[in-house]
């Protein structure tokens, strides 16, 4: 907002308080701090500002949902694999210890198998949470910290990506086998298996998690490249857009 802007938002301030017709001045207040918050940056219209914030929201959703739905996905990604869960980490180092580190790294592995199969359920949940974005948020996303797009996305479609990923998650780990490979896990420890709280630790519940938060680790990582590294704006829209804050 310009300086003029701010003066006169002021003045419209300061005539609210003094105003009898407080009703009338409270909605000219708000369609002023409207406009001015959705005012677009020179050379860029409002038009332009939406779709160039829709394309990256997109292209960060795609990018991620084809790194992490498909075999491997997870599991041969450096930072976002999933580990046993914390309760079963000395379990793992037990078994490691006596030479049965096989069954914890089938384990893992069937769990990364079942977040993979669930990413591909984000694709049609981000694209109807994209599509619903008004100017105010695209202004919102442009001005915003370097993961402000990831974070709409979060706030819009988390809820909903969860309940999406938790059914397929469940299926997938009932035919990877989880479950079993988890017993074989914890038959292994003898003794020590009494150690771990078998009823609080929820499986399904723990791959979902981990599997969501994944999704938009690689988002943000691909939105901070959009906005910070001219060469992943790969779009005229996106150069357009993004080229307003270099």
């Amino acid at each position: 907002m310009n300086r003029r802007c701010s003066i006169v938002l002021i003045v419209l301030l300061l005539l609210q308080v003094l105003a009898p017709g407080r009703a009338a001045w409270d909605d000219l207040i708000e369609r002023f701090a409207a406009d001015a918050i959705v005012k677009p940056a020179p050379g860029l219209n409002q038009a332009d500002l939406v779709a160039g914030l829709k394309e990256a929201l997109l292209k960060g959703s795609r990018t991620a949902v084809n790194t992490l739905g498909r075999e491997n996905g997870f599991f041969n990604h450096p930072q976002l694999k999933i580990p046993l869960p914390e309760k079963l980490q000395a379990a793992q180092a037990a078994l490691r210890a006596v030479g049965q580190g096989q069954i914890a790294d089938r384990f893992v592995l069937s769990m990364n198998r079942a977040a993979e199969r669930a990413v591909p359920r984000a694709g049609a949940i981000f694209t109807n949470a994209i599509q619903s974005m008004s100017i105010r948020d695209a202004q919102g996303i442009l001005t915003g910290a370097d993961d402000a797009a990831t974070a709409y996305l979060k706030k819009h479609s988390g809820v909903q990506l969860r309940a999406a990923f938790l059914p397929v998650v469940k299926q997938a780990t009932g035919e990877a086998g989880v479950t079993e490979r988890y017993k074989q896990l914890t038959g292994k420890l003898g003794l020590m298996s009494g150690l771990i709280d078998v009823a609080a630790l929820d499986l399904d519940q723990y791959i979902t998690t981990r599997a969501v938060s994944g999704v938009f680790s690689l988002m943000a990582k691909e939105e901070r490249l959009i906005r910070q590294d001219p060469a992943g704006r790969t779009t005229a829209l996106l150069k357009k857009v993004f080229s307003q804050n270099d």
